[in-house]
């Protein structure tokens, strides 16, 4: 089944998402194991989130029990030190999201239009894992891509499945993944 997409909502999400990306790895060179795109369930701008092991570490430090808070930390979108990583570059796509959503009344069409918006986030960090902005080889075995909604829903798993080369999802499978209906 061929998912609905917008070519010019995947053309603005992957311009901006790669330049969110691409400053997050120039200006951090961590060992990488977590890239989203994030939006709500109601299909807001979305943004980029990300874990290295190393910001696992320094942010897991300095609780009583290390490992606990390592394993409550390691694929929350929102405690990242990278949550909304260069938000700035999304501007362009907040303005088209909100254009889009005046133009949709009905709970179908509202509907319909978050499913374009997420499907095309989709598509841009396929395009983007094309690219090898997310490694190549053994490297990408180690790094687990998707476009998520959050709160999380089944249709999260879907995506992380078809992004994702199975060896890579293993960890976030067993640990968070949610069941598909």
């Amino acid at each position: 089944m061929e998912l609905e997409i917008d070519e010019k909502l995947v053309d603005l999400i992957q311009s901006a998402t790669k330049k969110a990306f691409v400053k997050l790895f120039n200006e951090h060179d961590e060992h990488f194991y977590y890239c989203s795109l994030i939006t709500t369930g109601e299909g807001l701008c979305p943004f980029i989130t990300a874990w290295s092991q190393e910001a696992l570490n320094r942010e897991a430090e300095s609780a009583d029990d290390v490992e606990e808070a390592k394993y409550y930390l390691k694929w929350s979108y929102d405690e990242s030190p990278y949550f909304a990583y260069g938000d700035e570059f999304f501007s362009e796509v907040k303005k088209i999201f909100i254009e889009r959503s005046r133009q949709t009344n009905s709970e179908s069409e509202i509907a319909k239009e978050v499913s374009i918006r997420i499907n095309s986030m989709e598509r841009a960090m396929h395009n983007l894992d094309i690219e090898g902005i997310f490694g190549a080889g053994e490297q990408r075995m180690h790094v687990v891509i998707n476009a998520e909604f959050m709160p999380p829903d089944y249709t999260n798993t879907e995506r992380a499945l078809r992004l994702n080369p199975r060896k890579a999802l293993d960890e976030w499978l067993e640990e968070i993944a949610e069941e598909i209906m």
